[in-house]
């Protein structure tokens, strides 16, 4: 409830640091309100999956759950499609609150370049959600292996913060670093390394189409939800396969 709250209060902050744009407050108001929703989600992501998944290990309530004929890697699947289902409300939820709150941020102004708030607004919504469900699964199995409380949540954090970096970082080393050459020298090839390990969640970000009319190809919204859902699959197999070998006697 607190975090669904949060997600409310950012998208209030949104309509607010739009009122202070005297020329694009439409536009201001939607990125605002696009990063408190990607942020909000992250955070039903990690502190649901732990509700489901880690406390009930933690207490040993799973054990009630386990002893049901029902397998391990169904119990922990149906938890994820929970958490899957739980983020589809949240998502439509603040997004349709972000919907109205751009509908009427503008007031009788009107902007040079309009934004879009049709089909390519909910389109970013639903990367949103995806960038969400893969930051779940990663969640999810450090939940299937971990012995201490907190730690599916704070690594689950970490995770989102490192994929969201990935690309911004990895994009300003092919720019050429202003000319840094040390720091490709040291960096880059380490950087080359972790792009094949850690998914960059900015290809799910597709917010440019709804603020600036500049469409997102059909390819690149492919890709990104081709990534997300190897990674989703990948993940699930790997908490599956690590809950199904874990002891809790």
């Amino acid at each position: 409830m607190l975090i669904l709250l949060l997600g409310t209060l950012l998208v209030g902050v949104a309509v607010l640091a739009g009122s202070f744009s005297p020329r694009q407050p439409q536009t201001v108001t939607m990125d605002v309100g696009f990063s408190g929703i990607r942020f909000s989600l992250v955070l039903f992501a990690v502190f649901w999956v732990q509700e489901l998944v880690g406390r009930e290990v933690e207490r040993r309530t799973v054990l009630y759950a386990l002893a049901y004929p029902v397998s391990r890697g169904a119990y922990l699947l149906g938890r994820f499609l929970g958490v899957l289902g739980l983020l589809v409300v949240a998502a439509v939820a603040l997004g349709g609150l972000l919907w109205l709150s751009v509908i009427f941020s503008a007031g009788e102004y009107t902007q040079g370049f309009p934004v879009q708030t049709g089909w390519p607004y909910w389109l970013t919504i639903a990367g949103l959600w995806a960038d969400a469900a893969v930051v779940a699964a990663f969640t999810l199995w450090i939940a299937s292996l971990s012995t201490v409380q907190m730690l599916p949540v704070a690594l689950g954090a970490l995770f989102a913060v490192a994929g969201k970096s990935l690309g911004a970082v990895l994009d300003y080393l092919e720019r050429g670093a202003d000319g840094d050459q040390e720091l490709i020298g040291r960096y880059g090839s380490l950087l080359e390394t972790i792009q094949y390990l850690l998914p960059d969640l900015s290809r799910l970000d597709w917010r440019t189409w709804p603020m600036y009319g500049v469409p997102v190809s059909d390819a690149a919204v492919f890709y990104g939800l081709l990534m997300g859902a190897g990674y989703v699959l990948l993940l699930l197999a790997m908490a599956v396969i690590t809950f199904g070998r874990r002891e809790f006697f």
